[in-house]
């Protein structure tokens, strides 16, 4: 009876079929999303494969950027998810998302918009809400310390300046730059973006500490408010 079959293994696929084995023939370069997927997620269900069930996974979220944001709870919503399954994929995820952002050697120097926007924007691209956050640099321009000082709904993010500069004289920043994401995927600045940069500005004006400039981050897209002549 159907309540008595074993589930679908990685095993039960052709050897030559199988992700694993794939991956070790040909590299993981060569590996479809479904494949890679089916790595992580090791075994399928009463009635799928791993490959099958990785398959069905990418299908209901569209890509794997729909998988991106998606919480443990979220996941474990999925038919063939469970907390486990959910946990590895949730690891998996985060530890791409930090090697695509780390950097190697010293310390990152920011000379031109597009160092800043290139730092954040694997992490930021993807979120479904506004993430405020400031880059804090040394005299030499170099990033000292990034953090996240706000975490706003779907269509805004409110952030004081007097949290901004807190952070900054916390770690003796000479300078900042802001960044915050847009999750439409569309980097064109608000009118309440352009009027915060200005509020920034002016308290940065008065405890001596240069606003940089101020990005917006889309999808692999990003404007900068300084060269777009807002400051």
């Amino acid at each position: 009876m159907e309540s008595q079959r074993e589930p679908y293994v990685l095993k039960d696929i052709p050897t030559t079929d199988r992700p694993r084995e794939r991956m070790m023939a040909v590299g993981a370069e060569a590996l479809s999303h479904a494949e890679l997927l089916a790595i992580l997620i090791r075994t399928g269900t009463k009635r799928e494969s791993a490959l099958l069930l990785a398959s069905r996974i990418l299908g209901q979220c569209g890509s794997l950027h729909g998988l991106v944001d998606m919480s443990v709870a979220e996941m474990t919503k999925i038919r063939g998810i469970g907390p486990a399954k959910a946990v590895q994929l949730r690891a998996g995820i985060e530890l791409g998302r930090r090697i695509a952002r780390s950097q190697q050697g010293e310390l990152p120097t920011i000379r031109k918009p597009a160092d800043a926007a290139n730092l954040l924007m694997e992490e930021l691209r993807y979120l479904k809400q506004e993430h405020f956050v400031c880059l804090f640099l040394n005299t030499k321009n170099q990033v000292i310390l990034k953090e996240t000082l706000s975490i706003g709904t779907l269509n805004a993010t409110l952030v004081h300046p007097r949290e901004v500069f807190r952070a900054a004289i916390k770690c003796s920043s000479a300078s900042l730059i802001c960044v915050h994401n847009h999750p439409s995927g569309d980097p064109t600045p608000s009118s309440e973006d352009i009027a915060l940069t200005q509020r920034l500005i002016e308290a940065g004006e008065l405890v001596g500490i240069d606003v940089l400039d101020h990005l917006v981050i889309g999808d692999n897209r990003f404007i900068s408010l300084k060269e777009q002549g807002h400051m």
